[in-house]
C-alpha cells in the first residue's frame, strides 16, 4: 500500500510535505517527497495533506495487569507476599482481551511496556508488546525488556501495613542491594564453575537467574521514583552495580534537571496531568517534561495506565506542550525517544525503511483533545 500527498513526520529528522509512504510485508518500504514518486500508482491512497506519524509508544504502563472494570480478579500486578520478586514475568499475567488494548490501538498507541506495579522493591520483569492481537506470545516484542524496581512511598506503605519490612527508604534500598549482591555472587560462581571443572555450580536460584541479564546489561533497570532523593538513590544503586537504567515517573525531575543531564539519565515522565494524590506528588507539574528535555535529558511520556487511560497518551504530550515542551519534542516523547530508551529503535519509533509499518494518519492535531487518528496501520495491516 502507498499513501500519497501526506505530511510525513518521520521522527528521524525529516518531514516530507507533501510526501509519500509505502508499506510492504508489514514493513516500511520507502518514503520521501512526492516529486520522487513517479509514476504515481493507481491504487495509491491520497491523504489530501493529512499528517502521518509513527505509531505511539507508551514506555510505562500496567495495561492487562489491572484489568478494566474488575477488582481483585483482574489485579495481577503486585505480588505482595514477598518484597523481592525479580523472577515474576508480566507475560504470565497480561490479559490481551482487556478492553484497554482495543482503546489503545484505536488511539494510535500500538506499542506498550507493561508489567508489575510498585509495591515491591523488586517487582519483576516488564514486557514490551503490541496492542493488537489475541495471544500475548504473538504480540510480544520482548518478554523481558527490563526489571521493575520501586523506591519511596509505595513499598514503604505496602509492607508497613503488613507489619513487615521494608518500612523505610533505607530498608527498601538495602533489600534491593542484598538481592543484587546475591545475584552478582551467583553469577560469579557460575562463571568460575564453567572455567574450572573442579568447582561445582551454585545451587539453582530462580531470583538470581532472573537478574543475570540485568547484571550483564542485556536489559535495563526500570526504577519507579518520584521524589528527588529517590531518583538519586536509583542512580546510586545503578552505579554501584553498573546497571543500565530508566527513571520511571521522575516527578521531581524538574527540580534536578541539570544533575540528571550530567548523569546522562533517561526519564519516562507521567502520568500527568493527574491528581497529587500522595505526598510524593506534591511537586508534580505539566512543566516537568519540558524542563527535562530543555536541560538535555532524553525524555519520554507515559500514562501509567490505568492511572490515566492509555488512549490519553497523545493528550498527555499535548499537556506537556502547554507546559512549555517543544511540540516536536513532545511527539518524539511518545515515538522515537521511548524506542531509543527501550532499545527497540531499530524496529519502531520512526517512519524509516525497514522498520515495522506502524503508521497513523491524522486530519487534526494529534496532540489535541479531538485529535483521534483517521487511519491506523499496525505492522502494515489497517485496523482503523
Amino acid at each position: 500500500m502507498i499513501l500519497i500527498n501526506g505530511q510525513i513526520h518521520t521522527m528521524a529528522g525529516k518531514v516530507f510535505s507533501p510526501g509519500y509512504l509505502e508499506m510492504k510485508d508489514g514493513l516500511i518500504a520507502r518514503t520521501g517527497p512526492m516529486e520522487e514518486l513517479f509514476p504515481v500508482p493507481q491504487d495509491a491512497v491520497d491523504l489530501g495533506g493529512a499528517q502521518v506519524l509513527p505509531g505511539f509508544i507508551d514506555a510505562h504502563c500496567h495495561i492487562g495487569m489491572w484489568e478494566d472494570s474488575l477488582g481483585f480478579e483482574g489485579e495481577d500486578g503486585n505480588e505482595e507476599t514477598d518484597p523481592c520478586t525479580p523472577h515474576l514475568r508480566a507475560v504470565d499475567a497480561v490479559n490481551p482481551r482487556d478492553r484497554g488494548f482495543l482503546e489503545a490501538a484505536r488511539a494510535g498507541v500500538l506499542t506498550v511496556v507493561t508489567g508489575p506495579g510498585s509495591a515491591n522493591p523488586i517487582g519483576g520483569q516488564m514486557c514490551a508488546m503490541k496492542t493488537v492481537g489475541i495471544r500475548v506470545d504473538d504480540m510480544l516484542i520482548s518478554g523481558c525488556i527490563g526489571i521493575k524496581f520501586a523506591l519511596g512511598e509505595n513499598p514503604k506503605g505496602c509492607y508497613h501495613d503488613k507489619s513487615s519490612g521494608p518500612a523505610t527508604r533505607m530498608a527498601t534500598a538495602a533489600l534491593i542491594r542484598e538481592q543484587l549482591f546475591k545475584a552478582q555472587r551467583y553469577l560469579r560462581d557460575k562463571q568460575e564453575a564453567e572455567l574450572d571443572e573442579e568447582l561445582d555450580e551454585p545451587e539453582f536460584d530462580f531470583k538470581c537467574e532472573a537478574l543475570i541479564p540485568l547484571l550483564e546489561q542485556k536489559v535495563k533497570a526500570h526504577f519507579h521514583a518520584h521524589r528527588a532523593d529517590d531518583i538519586f538513590t536509583a542512580i546510586r544503586i545503578a552505579k554501584e552495580f553498573d546497571l543500565d537504567y530508566l527513571l520511571i515517573h521522575c516527578t521531581e525531575g524538574h527540580l534536578i534537571a541539570g544533575e540528571l543531564a550530567k548523569e546522562g539519565a533517561f526519564a519516562v515522565t507521567g502520568p500527568c496531568p493527574g491528581s497529587r494524590s500522595k505526598p510524593e506528588l506534591k511537586d508534580q507539574t505539566v512543566e516537568n517534561p519540558g524542563v527535562l528535555s530543555r536541560a538535555g535529558v532524553l525524555t519520554a511520556i507515559c500514562t501509567d495506565h490505568p492511572e490515566l487511560p492509555i488512549e490519553q497518551l497523545p493528550l498527555c504530550a499535548g499537556f506537556a506542550v502547554e507546559g512549555g515542551m517543544d511540540r516536536e519534542e513532545a511527539l518524539r516523547a511518545i515515538t522515537i525517544h521511548p524506542a531509543k530508551m527501550l532499545g527497540i529503535d531499530g524496529r519502531l519509533g520512526s517512519l524509516e525503511p525497514g522498520k515495522e509499518a506502524d503508521v497513523l494518519v491524522f486530519r487534526r492535531d494529534p496532540l489535541s483533545l479531538g485529535g483521534r487518528p483517521e487511519m491506523v496501520f499496525c505492522r502494515g495491516e489497517r485496523i482503523l
